[in-house]
C-alpha cells in the first residue's frame, strides 16, 4: 500500500503570471498516484495547472495574507488544511502577535468550518524554536492540529532526532514537516539524506506530511543546495524529483 506523505512544493514561479512565464505544463509530469500527496506554493492560491488531482495546502504566508482577496481565498478555499505563518520569527512577526491573530482569524476557520490549521513553522535554529514555544504556550487553550517543521542541514541523523525533539514537545500534535532539505554540495550525500529522511517519515505515525526542498527552475539563495533541486533550469524534473515521485520505499 502507497503510503501518502509527500506535499511537492510547488514554487509559484512554475505558474504562469503577469509578466512571467511559468513552466505549468511541467505539472502534468507529476504522478499523483504515487506518494506524492499534496501541493502546496507558500501561497493562498491554487496553480491552475494543478486540475484537482491532488488536495493543496494554501498557506498565510505573512501579514499580507489576512486581508484582500488572499484572506477571501483562505476563507472561501474547499481544502481541508491551513498553513499559518512561515517562519515568522524571520520577518519581525512577535508569538504573542501571531497568537492573538491565531484567536481571531485562524481559529473561527477550524470552529466554523471544520478546518485543519498548522502552527507556524519555524527555523530549526534556537530562535525559531524559542519562539513555536511561545506561541504553542499562548495557544494552549486551541493549540493547532499539527505542528508546522523546518529543517536544513546535512546530518540524517540529526535531523531525525530534531524532528524527534520537536515531538516529545508538543507529543498530542502529529507534525507537518513543511520544507526540509540536505543542504549538502555533494549530490550522492543529498540523495543520502532524501531516503534516510522520506523512509523514516513515511515509517513515523506522528508525522502527517512533508516536504522536500523544492520543486523550482532557480535555486532559491545561497543557503539551500543545488544538488537538491527537484526541478531543473528548463521545467524538467530532476533524477531526485523522479525518486520522489516514485520510490517507496526510496532506494540509495
Amino acid at each position: 500500500m502507497v503510503v501518502k506523505k509527500r506535499c511537492l512544493l510547488w514554487d509559484w514561479t512554475n505558474t504562469d503570471g503577469p509578466g512571467h512565464a511559468g513552466v505549468p505544463w511541467a505539472m502534468d509530469k507529476v504522478d499523483f498516484k504515487g506518494p506524492i500527496s499534496s501541493v502546496s506554493n507558500w501561497n493562498t492560491w491554487v496553480p491552475p495547472e494543478l486540475k484537482g488531482r491532488a488536495p493543496f495546502r494554501p498557506m498565510v504566508h505573512l501579514e499580507a495574507q489576512l486581508s484582500g482577496g488572499d484572506w477571501q481565498n483562505i476563507e472561501n478555499t474547499k481544502e481541508n488544511v491551513i498553513l499559518f505563518f512561515n517562519e515568522p520569527e524571520r520577518n519581525g512577526i512577535s508569538a504573542q502577535h501571531a497568537a492573538d491573530v491565531w484567536h481571531q482569524k485562524m481559529l473561527p476557520l477550524r470552529q466554523h468550518k471544520g478546518k485543519k490549521l498548522v502552527s507556524p513553522s519555524c527555523a530549526s535554529d534556537p530562535k525559531g524554536q524559542a519562539w513555536l514555544a511561545d506561541f504553542m504556550h499562548r495557544v494552549q487553550d486551541n493549540p493547532p492540529d499539527f505542528v508546522g517543521v523546518h529543517y536544513y542541514g546535512t546530518d540524517s541523523k540529526a535531523a531525525i532526532g530534531f524532528i524527534q525533539g520537536v515531538h516529545s514537545k508538543f507529543p498530542k500534535q502529529h507534525l507537518m514537516v513543511t520544507e526540509i532539505a540536505s543542504i549538502s554540495r555533494n549530490y550522492h550525500d543529498v540523495v543520502d539524506f532524501t531516503v534516510k529522511l522520506a523512509n523514516w517519515m513515511d515509517s513515523t505515525d506522528w508525522i502527517f506530511e512533508y516536504g522536500f526542498f523544492g520543486c523550482m527552475r532557480k535555486v532559491a539563495d545561497n543557503f539551500v543546495s543545488p544538488e537538491a533541486q527537484l526541478m531543473k533550469p528548463d521545467g524538467n524534473f530532476t533524477p531526485l524529483m523522479d525518486k520522489l515521485m516514485h520510490e517507496q520505499p526510496m532506494k540509495p
